[in-house]
């Protein structure tokens, strides 16, 4: 990246930008975006409120394409592959970034040894591909080219609403995804293309890139829908919770005649307490191990009930201040990574049959084969007889030998022969 975007690699994000002159140009030069933004926002989110009683399950929800993971080519690449296959992932997410072509044949050797997993490369954007578009159209002409047929899926670009990343606007944005689009049209048809990367709860944003006048259509949306900041899933925005939040995005995609009904969380996790500087947040968001796995779980359990969200990639394997792994002295597995886990286990491949909520109490069945499972947890806790036939797990695979469960805030797992 250039000045004066700089990326810092610790957390796996731009820096601030510091030049405020520079910021308030940029603003001052996309304010008739931004009043398209919010004019665009006003007219469709009352619409996509009052529609999210009728979204209809997603039709093309298939649990055995759910479960999803980031990695990256600068963490350990001679681990990764070992430790994704462990977790019985088969859908990832690699970052190329476009201030990277030189290092185009070294990504191209990274995504080779991922020969049984599907791969949806994230092509993230720099200024200087922003503002000369002949430019990114010699750039991605070469990225689909280096990178099809392995790579099917490419998100073109990643959190447009946030200016250090390079986007000041939507329309700046639609303009370099078009793109992408025509290049695809031309010469890749067979390629599907994902935007708009909204990241958090301003789905204003993502409702711009759906309605608006640029001759484009997405084959997914995506979102990197975080919710760290608020603590558990649980906890409400505005009025709304994770799944309050999922429902209205899937309302909102369903409005539009620019995408199909498919929606990718590409990004989600809580920051870890006692990582800085590799923690993305403020000490304050970051939470303790033990919280971030429970926090997953709950989060993967809602976006799986919700039948709206075709995948969700966890940000990501290795990364000592928010994955799975922590890699500043060796390899250490946290504990989310055996709760990750066991979570594909036994979901990956079942049948959603209902989510019921009573009060705190939250419980979930799938079927798997001739195998009924439930999963249980509560915001306050609760004693729950174990019936005779049935197996109850910790959520890291640990068998609890227990007449009576404690359900609380770490999800438990019961398991019934059909």
């Amino acid at each position: 990246m250039k000045a004066p975007f700089t990326w810092d690699y610790d957390s796996d994000q731009p820096y601030q930008l510091k030049d405020r002159t520079y910021k308030k140009e940029m603003r001052k030069k996309n304010l008739g975006s931004l009043i398209k933004t919010a004019l665009v926002s006003l007219a469709i989110l009352p619409v996509a409120i009052l529609s999210m009683p009728f979204v209809r399950p997603a039709s093309k929800f298939n649990t055995s394409k759910f479960f999803a993971l980031g990695v990256n080519i600068d963490k350990d690449d001679k681990e990764t592959l070992t430790l994704l296959s462990a977790l019985g992932v088969r859908n990832i997410i690699v970052r190329f970034p476009l201030w990277e072509m030189e290092r185009l044949d070294e990504y191209k050797k990274f995504l080779a040894q991922f020969k049984e997993h599907t791969i949806l490369l994230n092509v993230l954007h720099d200024r200087e591909n922003i503002e000369d578009l002949k430019l990114f159209e010699k750039n991605i002409t070469t990225v689909y080219e280096a990178f099809s047929p392995q790579v099917n899926e490419f998100q073109i670009g990643s959190t447009i609403n946030r200016a250090k990343w390079g986007f000041f606007s939507v329309e700046e944005y639609m303009k370099f995804y078009e793109v992408a689009y025509k290049v695809r049209n031309a010469s890749f048809k067979k390629l599907r293309l994902i935007g708009s990367g909204v990241i958090d709860f301003e789905f204003h944003f993502t409702m711009h890139t759906l309605f608006n006048s640029f001759k484009v259509h997405y084959d997914a949306i995506s979102a990197l829908l975080y919710v760290d900041r608020r603590g558990a899933p649980e906890n409400t925005q505005l009025g709304m919770n994770l799944s309050d939040k999922i429902s209205l995005l899937g309302a909102i995609n369903r409005l539009s005649k620019k995408s199909s009904n498919d929606i990718y969380i590409t990004e989600a996790n809580w920051p870890l307490s006692g990582t800085a500087p590799y923690a993305p947040t403020s000490e304050h968001e970051c939470v303790d191990e033990e919280t971030y796995a429970n926090y997953m779980l709950r989060y993967y359990l809602f976006a799986f009930a919700s039948q709206q969200i075709n995948r969700v990639y966890w940000h990501q394997l290795i990364a000592p201040g928010y994955g799975l792994i922590d890699n500043r002295k060796g390899i250490r597995k946290t504990v989310a990574y055996n709760t990750y886990k066991f979570m594909v286990e036994m979901l990956q491949d079942s049948q959603f049959l209902r989510l019921d909520i009573e009060r705190d109490y939250h419980h979930l069945q799938v079927l798997k084969g001739d195998d009924l499972i439930q999963v249980h947890w509560s915001l306050s806790s609760k004693e729950v007889e174990l019936e005779n036939g049935v197996n109850a797990f910790s959520k890291d695979g640990k068998i609890i030998r227990s007449e009576k469960l404690n359900i609380g805030a770490s999800p438990i797992y019961i398991q019934r022969r059909q």
